[in-house]
């Protein structure tokens, strides 16, 4: 069934969030600005020898893409975060035994979430995907951050659907040291401050 048409206002064209997660809904939805919200329908599967960087850039830019062919006149909002762990790709964890795993590994590093997003209007040619890169530094061993208080925490959190498991705006945040970001809720999800500056260049009015 084909989703209907999302309607242009007063602040310019219509607004289409191409994504089903609900941490970038709730972002999107403190800019007080109608939008609507479609899935993309990408395969998130990484190419081979695609960093963790070009993953979540070409995911994020796929997304808006998928979307805004299905809506044409609309701009179009894709994104996407991928756990950087020493160059490797960590996704979703999807089960809480795959959450372990993550959250051990990740234990004493620094991880660098990728978080991409990408603004498209195929009725104006309008394209740009820009990186927040978030470099969060993980409390280790040394520092108490054992097997029971994982456990604890994936408890507490069900973070499931979240990249390496990190639900920084929960109760996750106890499982950090570090937070460095130019972009205060790209961790979340949804680097809010590029995709404003994207969606004004795109023609949408948000003051």
């Amino acid at each position: 069934m084909t989703a209907p048409a999302p309607l242009a206002d007063s602040r310019g064209p219509a607004l289409v969030l191409g994504s089903t997660s609900r941490y970038r809904r709730e972002l999107l939805e403190r800019l007080h600005i109608p939008f609507t919200v479609e899935s993309p329908d990408v395969d998130e599967t990484p190419l081979k020898a695609e960093s963790p960087r070009q993953l979540a850039l070409r995911l994020a830019l796929a997304k808006a893409q998928a979307v805004a062919l299905r809506h044409p006149h609309a701009v179009v909002i894709g994104s996407d975060q991928v756990a950087d762990l020493l160059g490797e790709p960590l996704g979703k964890p999807g089960t809480h035994e795959r959450a372990v795993e993550q959250l051990r590994r990740m234990r004493g590093h620094t991880v660098v979430f990728q978080t991409a997003v990408a603004v498209v209007c195929a009725a104006t040619g309008f394209e740009q995907v820009d990186l927040a890169p978030v470099r969060v530094v993980f409390r280790g061993l040394d520092d108490g951050l054992d097997d029971t208080e994982i456990e604890h925490y994936l408890r507490a959190e069900e973070p499931y659907d979240c990249a390496g498991a990190a639900k920084s705006e929960g109760l996750g945040i106890a499982l950090l040291r570090q937070i460095d970001s130019d972009d205060p809720t790209a961790l979340v999800g949804l680097p809010l401050i590029r995709t404003c500056r994207m969606i004004r260049a795109a023609g949408v009015r948000l003051l």
